[in-house]
């Protein structure tokens, strides 16, 4: 037994301050007094959940000026895993609609470079307004299906792997309905493609986080445990700001290499998994 109830969930909504833009004044302050309560993820710096609220979190001047964005508790987490970011230069691979794309400029504190990718052109519209509204400087937005990243000709010191993957129920209440093994197996054989690409361009000394916010073992650990032994990469230790998130590691039939994975079920936020490998 792996020791949690499934049931049916409804992540809090949460939100994310811009700390470069907020330089010099209390935001949650401000969005006390407009009638929102909120309360401090403890496992994220900058994460609040929205506990209670008079309008729509979008719906505001501090929204529209960059001050904080709307982003799932958990999906907060992958761009904390890195180390060292300022200057660095960066792959967001799989970067619309730019939640995490604006979450690493902000740890950048808008320096190095960023270079955010998505096969889709039609989505590259609200990453490039996501990078507007949060006076993002630092960010190049190129249309390009990250199986084909080393095209670009560069080595990255950090590259984030936010893949797409089968999703969860706790994002989609239709999930058991419309998803089936070869579901399954067909986004795991893309994000393995994605993974080996990657690896080729991550520089020797460089760090690559994966996440996708999938339960499915097949489109995570099995995927890392290939990596380990296909792509000579290493799983490092994530720790996560301040207390841990809630995580649970599912280990079986996998190398111990596969210890460091951090896997996150449904309840206050999404499911998730993350993983942060390093060359070896």
């Amino acid at each position: 037994m792996l020791g949690w109830e499934f049931k049916e969930t409804t992540p809090k909504q949460a939100i994310r301050i811009n700390a470069v833009n907020v330089k010099g004044f209390n935001l949650i302050e401000r969005l006390e007094g407009l009638g929102f309560r909120l309360e401090k993820v403890p496992f994220l710096k900058n994460g609040y959940w929205i506990t209670a609220q008079k309008f729509s979190a979008g719906a505001t001047i501090e929204y529209l000026l960059g001050y904080y964005s709307i982003q799932e508790a958990a999906a907060q987490i992958p761009a904390t895993l890195f180390t060292d970011l300022k200057e660095k230069t960066v792959l967001d691979a799989c970067a619309a609609p730019g939640g995490k794309t604006t979450q690493l400029a902000d740890l950048m504190e808008n320096t190095g470079a960023i270079i955010a990718l998505d096969v889709k052109r039609r989505r590259l519209n609200a990453l490039a307004n996501q990078l507007e509204r949060c006076k993002i400087k630092n960010t190049i937005v190129y249309p390009l299906d990250a199986r084909q990243a080393s095209k670009l000709g560069l080595k990255f010191d950090r590259i984030l792997l936010d893949v797409p993957c089968s999703g969860n129920f706790a994002t989609d209440k239709q999930w058991f309905k419309q998803r089936t093994i070869a579901d399954v197996e067909r986004n795991a054989k893309l994000q393995r493609e994605i993974l080996a690409e990657t690896a080729k361009i991550l520089a020797d000394d460089g760090e690559l986080v994966y996440a996708t916010c999938s339960l499915e073992p097949e489109e995570n650990e099995f995927n890392i445990d290939w990596a380990v032994k296909n792509l000579k990469l290493k799983v490092a230790e994530v720790k996560c700001h301040g207390e841990e998130a809630p995580t649970k590691i599912f280990g079986k039939q996998l190398d111990n290499s596969i210890k460091y994975c951090r896997r996150i079920w449904p309840g206050e936020t999404q499911g998730f998994f993350v993983c942060k490998l390093t060359k070896g």
